[in-house]
């Protein structure tokens, strides 16, 4: 009966656009995109597809809105150069805002697994008109104030964003992965003592780093890359102007 009172309600609200993106990415994050059907979309709105396909005409394009939908929610609010329209706004370096940026997409794609295949399918099929363009313009920006001079802005740009989607990516990959009945912690620990197992000759480094493996943290791991990439970038393109305070 719950059941039923539920479909009831959500067949009395209006069908809109928002309404139709919203069910596909719960889908996404529950199925995949296997998951994602107009027939299994039809059956969580309670209602037929034509009705869907007024809004959204065909998977491409319903990926594609759910994809940017995610990614706006994500860049949306983030604190920026500026603390005084409105009052109280966090002022943060370029360095920080890059790793703000950086931070949320990570948090993004850990939420919702299908989102950086989305990502890179939106960019070989139509990188002019995409939620990765909102992206790149926005690490960009960074990139700008950090005073890298022009002919390294768009290699500097494209580094930061290759590394983060693809460390991103591979994150959301291995949590989808691991073990069944095993945590996160005895997977690693697994892991970890292999490394530790192995011959010295053959796999010097991963033998002597294993202990470091067992008890890392995903985000600060994250993080120190993208320290990395932009003391690379401060270095190889010193900055034009000194913007960065950070």
């Amino acid at each position: 009966m719950a059941t039923g009172a539920k479909r009831s309600e959500r067949r009395r609200e209006p069908l809109t656009r928002e309404r139709v993106v919203g069910a596909a990415i719960e889908l996404l994050d529950a199925s995949g995109e296997g998951g994602l059907t107009f027939r299994a979309l039809s059956h969580r709105l309670s209602t037929g597809p034509g009705a869907i396909y007024w809004h959204v005409p065909n998977k491409d394009e319903l990926l594609d809105a759910a994809t940017d939908s995610v990614i706006a929610a994500a860049l949306t609010d983030q604190p920026v150069a500026v603390s005084t329209d409105p009052p109280g706004r966090v002022e943060q370096s370029p360095r920080e805002r890059v790793r703000t940026v950086a931070l949320g997409l990570f948090e993004a794609i850990d939420e919702h697994p299908w989102l950086g295949a989305q990502l890179a399918t939106q960019v070989s099929r139509n990188p002019w008109r995409s939620a990765s363009l909102r992206i790149f313009d926005r690490i960009g920006q960074q990139v700008l104030a950090l005073g890298v001079p022009g002919d390294g802005q768009f290699l500097a740009a494209s580094a930061l964003m290759q590394y983060i989607l693809g460390a991103a990516g591979q994150n959301a990959a291995n949590g989808r992965s691991a073990v069944p009945g095993m945590d996160r912690g005895e997977f690693l620990d697994s892991v970890s003592t292999a490394w530790e197992s192995l011959d010295a000759d053959d796999y010097p480094f991963a033998r002597v780093i294993g202990d470091q493996l067992r008890d890392h943290d995903d985000r600060e791991q994250f993080l120190a890359g993208i320290d990395l990439i932009l003391a690379g970038i401060t270095v190889v393109y010193p900055p034009t102007t000194r913007s960065d305070s950070g």
